[in-house]
């Protein structure tokens, strides 16, 4: 291995160990306790090392998220591909988007809640933020009749952000979970 190769791999590993650290700091203090100089301390690095990564929290922040957009890509594909019947479909997406944001409740935050400079609905968007939607194409295009695909997957997309939302603030009646989802689906399908 050459002297640079050994650099890029030891500078592409700082950069994981700086996302890694900021994700845990963030799902145990919240984004708040993240700041530069707490991830420095952690990673053991200094705040020079961590701007040669990245241009502060922000971009951090927007690293985290488009990590966490492409497990949720993840997620979403495998609860698609696990039911073959449309509606059956859209309910294991549904299920699957709201168990992430449940289940990580800061990458969440980052992912889609705190204000970022990612492309979000264009051609610069990144390929993870690309793959997720594209998971909401597919699940919705078998029951988009003479709807367009892409604005039906946005309006599926809003809504479960919103319960999504709505359900960690405590704003929803956590008994009628399962009544709000079955509306939703049976609206689509």
């Amino acid at each position: 291995m050459s002297v640079k190769e050994r650099k890029e791999r030891e500078r592409a590993e700082r950069h994981r160990l700086i996302i890694e650290a900021a994700r845990e700091l963030a799902e145990a203090e919240g984004w708040d306790a993240v700041t530069t100089r707490r991830l420095a301390d952690r990673v053991e690095y200094s705040q020079p090392v961590l701007y040669s990564h990245f241009n502060g929290k922000d971009a951090i922040v927007a690293a985290v998220a488009i990590e966490g957009i492409g497990e949720l890509a993840v997620e979403l594909r495998r609860a698609r591909t696990s039911r073959r019947a449309p509606k059956a479909a859209l309910r294991a997406l549904a299920d699957a988007y709201l168990g992430f944001a449940r289940n990580r409740p800061a990458l969440y935050e980052a992912m889609f809640v705190r204000p970022t400079d990612i492309p979000f609905g264009t051609a610069d968007s990144p390929a993870a933020l690309r793959e997720a939607f594209g998971e909401f194409l597919a699940v919705l295009e078998p029951v988009a009749r003479d709807r367009d695909p892409e604005t039906l997957a946005e309006v599926f997309w809003s809504a479960l952000h919103g319960l999504a939302v709505l359900t960690r603030a405590d704003r929803l009646r956590t008994s009628h979970h399962k009544a709000r989802l079955d509306l939703l689906i049976d609206s689509l399908g």
